[in-house]
């Protein structure tokens, strides 16, 4: 590379979309910028009674505006003549109706304050009840598919959701022209896509979430749907047959988006991906080492070579798709429904009375400091078999083996039971959670050789870091990277722009490699070993007395 070329990277997290602009010759980053989402911030169109959590397309497009053309401001007009590629990752599943045109329903005038016309979020759990239809439903037909999602089809999920809202909303239904993942709708976005039918599927969302499979040569037929409702009857000829890498372009920019950004419309747009895949490869994933993408939840990839692979199928995980974390290998996908919202739960619970004082400035110190004095407490408490214990699932559980009806719970508590014994309870059940992924893998004949740590509870928290090593009992490295999400995305753009041949020259080039590693404690395994086997047993005791 003679000269510096430029990529941008975009994460949409579940609070906030950020962009980085990256040097792609060796992965410096020049600019960021983070939006939080004016909309979700305000808890409108969301329901936590019910698990409803909606989000307004304004708050995405408005996001994307204004961290890329923020983050050109601060790296000047020399980088921005030089960006050749750009790049999206986003939560998921999170799909959205759209009409023939491919706009979301939300943001046509009759629809613009209807929740169903909006985003789903990853985190909407209001189609359990579809969620456990389409489990029972698949076990009539000769062809298992969902053989491919770890045999249970859950309620995070692309087809799950949609049947939700065609039966909680007629209007929306009868208006919608496709449904479309939020991760697949913003390249058509960027690219001035203006018809339905263009929209490129992501082999990522497709496979991991919507069921498709190139044994099925595509979706499931009609058939299974039309049969499991009526509502459902021909949407799958509104979805192409075709899905596509994140390593290649979806087209370029519109002069439109080009003009809104301040870029050349010759920059390459590539297809997008799900946040912990493009993550995953940010983090600088390696066969056999399971990224874990921890942040308000944790999301799991692990890589396999494909001939090595051969034709194991693994339960209850979150897919295992050809191609959507590096083109070449298998990508295995699992992770918990809640983990920072675990502390972060606890801590808004600790921090209720505090909005009683009038200080602004004294209640925003006092409610920061919480998690890191918790943290530091809770690392000095003696370690005893009759600890406090909880398990995780206070947002259901995603993996292994998906049910968002399961409760989280805590046991053992007394009036000696204070804030960091409780907290302490919740690492380690967040930890234990995470044990069990690993655990599933194994037994499934997949082994699991380290730990890659990314997101930001791996970054800032040694104390769960460190809990995470010991419960696990091996290593975890944690990457140097503030975003690498956002750095995956850039990495991925750098491919799909052709500075690079493919995303593993990319990430060789463009990585920042590792700057901590947490080892497990030898006289700690022993403990957590046997507090592993009371989670276990608790977590049954759960789940049969739901």
């Amino acid at each position: 590379m003679s000269q510096d070329v430029y990529v941008i990277g975009v994460d949409y997290g579940s609070d906030s979309v950020r962009s980085v602009i990256l040097n792609a010759r060796n992965g410096e980053e020049i600019a960021s910028s983070v939006f939080e989402y004016p909309r979700w911030k305000k808890g409108l169109y969301c329901n936590a009674g019910v698990n409803q959590f909606r989000q307004h397309p304004l708050d995405y497009v408005e996001g994307l505006e204004f961290t890329v053309k923020n983050s050109l401001e601060k790296a000047g007009p020399e980088v921005a003549k030089r960006v050749k590629g750009l790049s999206v990752d986003t939560t998921g599943s999170t799909p959205v109706a759209v009409d023939e045109t491919g706009t979301p329903l939300a943001l046509n005038p009759q629809f613009a304050e209807n929740p169903n016309a909006m985003f789903v979020l990853w985190k909407d759990h209001t189609s359990i009840k579809e969620a456990d239809e389409i489990n029972r439903h698949a076990t009539k037909f000769e062809t298992n598919y969902l053989q491919y999602v770890g045999g249970i089809y859950s309620s995070e999920w692309f087809w799950a959701k949609l049947l939700h809202v065609f039966r909680a909303d007629e209007a929306v239904r009868s208006a919608t022209a496709s449904w479309v993942e939020h991760c697949d709708w913003l390249p058509f976005l960027l690219t001035g896509g203006t018809d339905v039918k263009d929209i490129k599927r992501g082999v990522c969302s497709a496979g991991h979430k919507g069921l498709w499979a190139k044994e099925f040569n595509g979706f499931p037929p009609n058939d299974f749907f039309a049969t499991l409702d009526p509502l459902l009857d021909g949407f799958t000829a509104k979805l192409p047959a075709d899905t596509y890498a994140a390593d290649q372009a979806a087209g370029n920019l519109s002069a439109e988006w080009a003009e809104r950004l301040g870029l050349s419309t010759e920059v390459v747009v590539g297809i997008s991906a799900f946040d912990a895949h493009m993550g995953a490869v940010g983090g600088q994933i390696e066969p056999y080492y399971l990224s874990k993408v921890m942040g308000t939840s944790t999301c799991d990839m692990l890589v396999v070579p494909t001939e090595e692979f051969g034709d194991k199928l693994v339960r209850g995980i979150c897919g295992q798709v050809p191609g959507s974390v590096i083109p070449a290998m298998i990508g295995l996908e699992a992770g918990q429904s809640a983990f920072g919202d675990i502390y972060a739960w606890f801590k808004n619970l600790l921090a209720w009375p505090l909005q009683f004082v009038e200080d602004a400035d004294l209640r925003k110190s006092i409610e920061s400091g919480i998690i890191k004095e918790l943290s530091e407490a809770a690392a000095k408490l003696p370690l005893h078999e009759d600890d406090e214990l909880a398990v995780d699932w206070l947002n259901g559980r995603r993996t292994p083996d998906a049910s968002q009806l399961l409760k989280g719970a805590i046991k053992g508590l007394n009036l000696g039971s204070d804030a960091p014994a409780i907290f302490k309870a919740l690492v380690e059940a967040s930890c234990f959670g995470a044990r069990a992924i690993v655990d599933r893998f194994i037994e499934e004949g997949v082994p699991v050789k380290g730990l890659i740590g990314v997101g930001g509870v791996a970054k800032k928290s040694p104390y769960i870091m460190q809990v995470m090593a010991n419960v696990m009992n091996m290593p975890i490295k944690i990457h140097k990277s503030e975003q690498t999400c956002a750095t995956g995305a850039a990495m991925f753009a750098a491919t799909a722009a052709g500075i690079y041949n493919n995303v593993e020259q990319a990430m060789e080039a463009m990585g920042q490699g590792f700057d901590v590693e947490y080892h497990p404690i030898p006289e700690h395994v022993a403990y957590y070993a046997k507090r592993m086997e009371q989670y276990n047993a608790f977590g049954k005791f759960i789940e049969e007395t739901k």
